[in-house]
């Protein structure tokens, strides 16, 4: 007995309790979940127990106890948590472990199976203190359910933690709760949002502290519906912004717009002296320049051909940018870096600029104009080559090396970004970009053979933001990546790709990327008789949209506007005619304009023509309906098809 007392003595603490104990009660069985919230969830969110403690202007804490159900293998991502750290970010601690469909425990997470890995690990331009800790709980199948639990100590207090528990279409969750304790003397400033009916903010006040309480329960899980709004508009959250913060010692306010730009600017200012040699090179470059856009252009093409971007996070880095100077030696910067160093550049040529802050790519949706808060993520300049915000005013990506001069195009255009100015910030809009923008302008000539092959040239214009895409692969993939690419996407039954190439259009107000394709089409359209069907609409079929199942959910949101224009001229084989053309087709709604029409030339071809027009719009939910429609309609227009005949020789 002596013998065994140093080995248990050495076991720990959670070993000798096991040792003398039974094992624990099962918890968070699956029957105990609503059958209501099962139904059509991937995974339902047990408990979600959030508390936000701010300590001070420059410090919080946010703990989190995580309890999912993952019912099939589509909500299997739920079963592995990560939590990010950087120098301004601590994580205390993160725990887990994993249940089986009864609540019998399967697994307690060991230190050992916590992993570290830092964001720059994988390879790529990055300047970062940036890292991740993760674990991975999943099972080989389910249902079963995780837990975890993780503290984060944050010295960064221009971010509050937001709230919102259900993060993914597929998710159900059955409690999700919110505190946030807050010194009186730092009032609290929150936006809710989509919060159900009757949901109520407890507000309490014990001693000096502001105590905040917010609660959810028993929401079904979101379908992932056609044309909806990005889920930050349909699930329900709150929102949480300080008032006053500190970072790094550098103290300024959120309350405003124009205080969150003051605090930006002067963490900045004095950042944009030039080398001697750059000033010189600058006034030799724009010594003939007729004009202010001359000189920004000039100024613009010297930044791409010099530089190169690399991400910059480091402590306060992720705000505060290198000096001008740094990218004048190095050729090399974040976008904050570039943007200031491009400001440097064109005030040396004369022309005044500046940064402005903006929440950059193609699916994020626009700022909250309403409530002033670090919204952004990415840094642009403005010049104004007359009042910040009007068309005229110039926008100029620091970042890219092949964008087009002027051009902000999904990634930033069509939205709100905060001005930096001595004055403090101002909010306006970015360049907006329409239908008259957005083209994709097409020709094809399609020639018919008497025994039902074809073959086809096809010129395709894209503009604007319909051009975005393809000119990532014209600059980011040689030709044999961008013909594959092409030719997996084209929705043809039979046919090899004969010709290809991608190129870009002559500098105009709107960059364009032109595609010229040769096809080959065996048995495209085979006589049937002396008769030969043929649909005209080679590459712009729009499908129809599946019927809603159950009541629609969201709103009806069409992000951009488009205009497509096709013209097709079917050259027919000797001996055939145009027997029967489809009815020419037109309709107009609050979801866009169609028109096609089918002629018969004097030259002997047939012509086909087919114009859509979609709008940019946000509708309510009860528009969806109308929307399918206007699709359904579009694809039966689609899919007529010309009828020709074979003459008697």
């Amino acid at each position: 007995m002596k013998a065994l007392l140093p080995l248990i003595a050495a076991l720990p603490l959670s070993s000798f309790l096991l040792l003398n104990s039974s094992p624990p009660a099962p918890k968070y069985a699956v029957e105990d979940i609503p059958a209501s919230l099962r139904e059509g969830a991937h995974a339902v969110l047990r408990a979600d127990d959030e508390v936000v403690t701010i300590k001070s202007p420059g410090r919080l804490v946010h703990t989190v106890h995580r309890v999912i159900t993952v019912l099939d293998a589509a909500g299997d991502n739920f079963g592995r948590h990560s939590v990010g750290y950087d120098a301004l970010n601590t994580v205390s601690y993160l725990r887990g472990a994993v249940y089986d469909a009864s609540g019998r425990l399967l697994h307690q997470l060991r230190a050992a199976e916590v992993h570290d890995q830092g964001m720059g690990d994988a390879g790529g331009s990055f300047m970062t203190d940036v890292r991740v800790r993760y674990a991975d709980l999943r099972q080989p199948q389910g249902p079963y359910t995780v837990e975890f639990d993780y503290e984060i100590v944050s010295d960064n207090t221009l971010f509050y933690p937001d709230w919102q528990p259900q993060e993914e279409e597929g998710l159900a969750v059955q409690s999700a709760t919110l505190r946030v304790s807050t010194p009186t003397t730092l009032p609290l400033r929150y936006q809710e949002r989509q919060l159900p009916g009757g949901t109520t903010v407890a507000h309490t006040t014990a001693g000096n502290q502001e105590i905040y309480q917010w609660q959810l329960a028993n929401l079904p899980a979101l379908d992932d519906e056609e044309v909806a709004p990005p889920l930050a508009y349909t699930s329900p959250a709150v929102v949480l912004a300080p008032a006053a913060f500190e970072v790094q010692g550098h103290k300024g306010t959120a309350a405003s717009w124009q205080s969150f730009g003051q605090w930006n600017y002067e963490l900045n200012a004095g950042r944009d002296q030039l080398p001697p040699a750059i000033l010189a090179k600058v006034a030799a470059l724009v010594k003939d320049a007729p004009d202010a856009r001359t000189r920004a252009q000039r100024i613009y093409s010297m930044l791409q051909g010099s530089t190169r971007y690399i991400s910059v996070q480091l402590g306060l880095g992720g705000w505060q940018t290198f000096p001008a100077s740094s990218v004048a030696g190095n050729g090399y910067g974040d976008c904050k870096a570039l943007s200031n160093y491009t400001k440097a550049l064109l005030a040396a040529a004369g022309v005044p600029s500046y940064v402005a802050l903006v929440g950059a790519g193609s699916d994020r949706p626009d700022l909250r104009p309403d409530f002033p808060s670090s919204q952004f993520n990415h840094a642009i300049l403005c010049v104004p080559m007359a009042q910040a915000g009007r068309p005229d005013t110039l926008w100029l990506e620091c970042t890219s090396q092949t964008n087009p001069f002027g051009y902000m195009g999904s990634f930033t255009g069509n939205r709100h970004a905060l001005l930096l100015t001595p004055q403090g910030g101002q909010l306006v809009a970015t360049p907006r970009y329409g239908a008259a923008e957005n083209r994709q302008v097409r020709r094809i000539d399609l020639f018919l053979d008497a025994v039902g092959g074809a073959t086809a040239t096809a010129r395709t214009l894209r503009t604007g933001q319909e051009q975005d895409f393809y000119s990532q692969l014209l600059h980011e993939l040689g030709p044999a990546e961008q013909k594959k690419y092409v030719t997996d996407r084209l929705r043809l039954p039979t046919f090899t790709l004969t010709k290809f190439n991608l190129a870009a259009t002559p500098a105009s107000p709107t960059p364009g990327v032109v595609e010229t394709l040769g096809l080959s089409l065996p048995g495209f359209a085979v006589p049937s008789g002396k008769r030969v069907f043929i649909n005209a609409n080679l590459l712009s079929r729009l499908p129809a949209l599946p019927t809603q199942v159950g009541e629609r959910q969201a709103a009806v949101w069409l992000p951009r506007a488009s205009l497509h224009a096709d013209t097709v001229r079917l050259h027919l084989p000797a001996g055939f005619r145009a027997e029967t053309l489809p009815v020419a087709v037109q309709f107009s709604t609050d979801y866009g304009t169609y028109a096609c029409q089918y002629q018969s030339l004097p030259d002997g071809t047939v012509q086909y023509t087919r114009r859509l027009e979609l709008k940019r719009a946000q509708l309510p939910r009860t528009a969806y309906a109308g929307y399918l429609d206007f699709r359904r309609k579009i694809s039966i227009a689609d899919k007529a098809q010309a009828v020709l005949l074979k003459t008697e020789s």
